[in-house]
């Protein structure tokens, strides 16, 4: 069945279109966290920066009898998400993630974590490992230092964008440059469509006036494009709109979804709203309609694709 517009006046997909039972079978992508070797030490296991080995999950992006909307979306709203509070790190996590399992919220697609972080001044995550994940942080506030065993040191705030390719097994760690106040940030894991590749760290700082009342793109499949890029099929765009500013987003490849996910204010996405911090999943549609509902509203539309291959 062809993609349709998801706009004011969309049409329903039947459900043999959403038939997806062998998307990711148990072990097939592991866990995003690196099983070091005895040659190499023991790894830093914890409840706070790990995820599960996933089982087959089949209808996993599909929405539940609570959450549903139209019969190919989503709706995840900000209130539903899990949540954990260590002291330092209070964390809002959208998908399952360490404590926090929900056989109804494993993935998007390809789309596995999306955390919303804040992480208390001078504080942050130790050395831990991870392996075969793409990893991108965004900074919404404040500043966040890396350093990981490939010799990189960097800080990033509001505007950068970082990514890091685990491929075969890095360490890193995250702290809170400032020593007076808060910082928070997306933590993002997407799924590779190559497992084992030789790690690799990049950031990049982009003009963010250049995201105004418009789609701005942060990360894509092809390193000379803009933004970062990543081993997937997968495209990110951010943007800050004005209220009742609009815009339209084409999916750039037949068979990926798009994720939205509101940083800041409201939105019409179609004819369904979300709020400050809601997450909305469709998929089976080649465009979908934004429309800003109150004033400097953020937006970050996550293209990815709802099959590994």
């Amino acid at each position: 069945m062809p993609a349709k517009h998801f706009g004011p006046n969309f049409a329903l997909l039947n459900n043999n279109a959403m038939d997806r039972k062998d998307f990711i079978k148990k072990g097939l992508m592991g866990t995003g966290m690196f099983v070091a070797s005895g040659a190499i030490g023991d790894v830093l296991k914890n409840d706070i920066d790990e995820i599960t080995e996933l089982e087959a999950v089949g209808f996993n992006h599909l929405p539940n009898t609570d959450s549903k909307v139209l019969e190919n979306t989503v709706l995840h709203k900000a209130d539903s998400r899990g949540h954990a509070s260590h002291g330092w790190l209070d964390s809002h996590h959208t998908f399952s993630f360490a404590n926090y399992h929900n056989p109804e919220r494993m993935h998007f697609g390809v789309l596995r974590v999306l955390n919303d972080d804040r992480v208390d001044a001078g504080m942050g995550f130790g050395r831990h490992p991870h392996d075969n994940m793409e990893i991108i942080s965004i900074p919404l506030e404040g500043a966040l230092e890396h350093q990981d065993s490939m010799g990189n040191t960097a800080v990033i705030s509001k505007g950068d964008i970082q990514v890091m390719s685990a491929g075969t097994g890095i360490f890193h760690s995250e702290y809170n440059k400032n020593k007076d106040k808060l910082t928070k940030f997306l933590q993002i894991w997407v799924y590779p469509n190559k497992r084992n590749v030789t790690p690799r760290y990049d950031q990049i700082t982009l003009d963010q006036s250049d995201r105004r009342n418009k789609l701005q793109q942060i990360l894509s499949p092809n390193q000379d494009d803009e933004g970062v890029w990543i081993h997937q099929d997968a495209w990110f765009h951010l943007g800050t709109f004005d209220t009742d500013a609009k815009a339209e987003y084409h999916l750039k490849k037949s068979g990926n979804g798009i994720y939205v996910f509101v940083i800041k204010g409201d939105f019409s996405i179609g004819n369904i709203e979300v709020n400050e911090r809601d997450g909305l999943g469709i998929w089976d549609t080649s465009a979908v309609d934004i429309t800003a509902k109150s004033d400097n509203a953020e937006i970050l539309l996550m293209e990815v694709p709802m099959q590994l291959g």
